[in-house]
């Protein structure tokens, strides 16, 4: 077993809370507090499922958890572009990194079976 912080999925995983932290600091105050914080607390969730996942013998079912909140991970980054708190090219970063670990996971997922 490789420990997690050596896994691709981690180290892009980390880097998309490292971007969303970034982002949120631009959010006007109406939004930084609400869900600027909400986003920041499901994209860290991301990370501790990925370390459960790794040090679990049941890894789909913690990978099948990672999915769910990567969903909505995904659904809050489109409603902070649909308020207009977070620019197209800035979504173009996290979508990028996004695809890359969706692919990874699921794959994850599915060699687990």
């Amino acid at each position: 077993m490789a420990l997690y912080y050596d896994l691709p999925v981690y180290r892009d995983t980390y880097k998309l809370i490292l971007k969303i932290f970034e982002v949120t600091q631009d959010f006007p105050k109406d939004y930084k507090y609400t869900l600027g914080q909400e986003l920041k607390r499901d994209a860290l969730q991301l990370v501790r499922s990925i370390y459960r996942a790794n040090k679990s013998a049941q890894k789909k079912e913690h990978l099948e958890g990672f999915l769910d909140e990567f969903e909505l991970v995904k659904l809050e980054i489109r409603l902070c572009v649909d308020l207009k708190v977070l620019s197209f090219k800035k979504q173009a970063e996290l979508t990028v990194l996004m695809d890359s670990i969706g692919k990874q996971v699921t794959g994850w997922r599915n060699a687990s079976q």
